[in-house]
């Protein structure tokens, strides 16, 4: 046992060693900002701005297209979040929404149908060597950060969900240390809607 404990830990090293530093940049902001915005915190927008800069730039890198075109989405969304929670914030933070029942159905058909053209697209312009699992998992992003930015409480379901999906791909681009990353926020982003889930059936009652 000792003897795998210790493989484990230099594998572990080695691959933190491989890291670059715009990846550790990326990495140590995405977890900052995801944890503000779990507290509520307006400070999740700035610090995600750095966040997203430094993925779009790593994405690009490693022919991730789809996902760097997301950062440039997250990008305006992060300024326009900022905006929209400090022009809401009056003596109390903008309260929690649900979505509606029957636009989950909307929302499933849209992920469907720009998972495909975005899988599409990349398969047949760019050199992605995964064109599709690109594609599926920036649209799914692209809902749950919108959500996010209305503080609507499913965008933490979605990004549960996501975040699952991004570990495996983070792996197969030798990307690590943001596989390890997606596994902390996997628990985040649950404990987020917990949260979230609490505040908004205090805000109703």
């Amino acid at each position: 046992m000792v003897v795998l404990q210790a493989s484990f830990f230099k594998f572990l090293l080695s691959q933190l060693h491989q890291t670059t530093a715009l990846e550790w940049v990326a990495v140590v902001t995405g977890f900052i900002c995801i944890y503000l915005a779990a507290k509520e915190s307006i400070w999740n927008w700035p610090i995600s701005i750095i966040s997203v800069i430094s993925y779009g730039f790593l994405f690009f890198g490693e022919a991730m297209y789809g996902d760097m075109t997301l950062q440039i989405y997250f990008l305006f969304t992060a300024f326009y979040g900022w905006y929209f929670w400090i022009t809401n914030q009056v003596a109390h933070s903008k309260p929690i929404t649900r979505l509606a029942t029957k636009y989950w159905l909307l929302v499933i058909i849209f992920v469907l149908a720009l998972s495909i053209f975005l899988g599409w697209f990349m398969a047949s312009f760019t050199n992605s060597t995964v064109p599709y699992a690109d594609g599926f998992c920036t649209s799914v992003s692209f809902v749950a950060q919108f959500l996010l930015t209305r503080k609507i409480l499913e965008n933490w379901l979605l990004w549960v969900f996501v975040n699952i999906c991004y570990v495996p791909l983070f792996i197969y681009k030798n990307l690590n240390l943001s596989a390890l990353l997606y596994v902390v926020l996997i628990i985040i982003a649950f404990k987020g809607y917990l949260d979230w889930r609490k505040t908004y059936r205090e805000q109703i009652n």
